[in-house]
């Protein structure tokens, strides 16, 4: 048996039994784990108001060794709740989103650094959604960010096939090859996702920038629409299913205006 403390951070909760609950955390020790909470359900002392998907916790876990093993949490404190999220209609489905994409991509397991720094990136990733205005960028760059942060990140710089810079104006981008190939890998009969050279640009920019900051990228109307279909795509070729939070989201985001340039978002200058 395996005594774990640590920060976890709640990406769903659901009852089991009379009284029991399972939680599914992300941690910075394990990555992901799903743990059952005995008695969760009528021990105020233990668990009350602790166990909801969005809280940041202090735990104590038991783990058995083996597949497929539930962990046992005997032990959870509240850190940080996230209210604005849960106050704000558009905050709060982009978050849902969020922790539906790290419950299905999150690895159980690894290097220590890459569960740490995934684990730093979900906290920095709510805590951006839980003070700015949602947009469509928002969540465009949000799934780019994830897919970095779970070793998933597309290629946006160079040609897939030969591994050359871009230089057309427009490439053709492929999902199952993970990025965009150019003019001259490219045969007649082959039809990827068409995208802009300035657009893949803008989205490699973003990845320098924290990711609070990443709203300064200026993106057209064109733009966003290319990268939204693009990252969008490829995040679901990865997942591999529907998720039930993205429609919630599609509802609760307001389209792109036909501006030139989309402002940057508030809160980030």
């Amino acid at each position: 048996m395996q005594k774990i403390a640590t920060e976890a951070l709640v990406l769903r909760s659901v009852d089991f039994g009379e009284s029991d609950r399972i939680v599914h955390l992300l941690t910075p020790e394990t990555g992901r784990i799903a743990a059952i909470a005995k008695g969760a359900r009528r021990s105020i002392k233990r668990f009350g108001g602790t166990l909801d998907f969005f809280n940041q916790l202090q735990v104590q876990l038991e783990r058995k060794r083996g597949p497929a093993q539930l962990a046992r949490l005997d032990q959870a404190r509240l850190l940080r709740a996230y209210h604005g999220l849960r106050e704000h209609p558009g905050r709060f489905a982009l978050g849902c989103y969020l922790l539906e994409l790290l419950d299905r991509l999150a690895p159980e397991d690894g290097r220590r650094g890459d569960l740490a720094a995934l684990y730093r990136f979900a906290l920095d990733a709510l805590g951006v959604i839980d003070t700015l205005a949602p947009e469509p960028r928002l969540r465009t760059l949000l799934e780019l960010r994830l897919l970095a942060a779970v070793g998933l990140r597309p290629e946006l710089a160079l040609c897939v096939r030969c591994g050359n810079p871009l230089r057309a104006p427009l490439a053709q981008f492929w999902i199952a090859e993970g990025g965009p190939i150019c003019e001259a890998c490219t045969a007649p009969h082959e039809q990827g996702i068409p995208i802009h050279l300035g657009t893949l640009r803008a989205l490699e920019q973003s990845l320098s920038f924290p990711f609070a900051h990443s709203g300064r990228i200026a993106l057209s109307e064109l733009a966003l629409r290319e990268a939204h279909t693009v990252i969008g795509r490829f995040l679901r070729f990865h997942v591999g299913v529907e998720l039930k939070s993205e429609s919630f989201l599609s509802e609760r985001l307001t389209p792109p205006q036909a501006k030139e340039k989309l402002r940057p978002l508030r809160g980030t200058a």
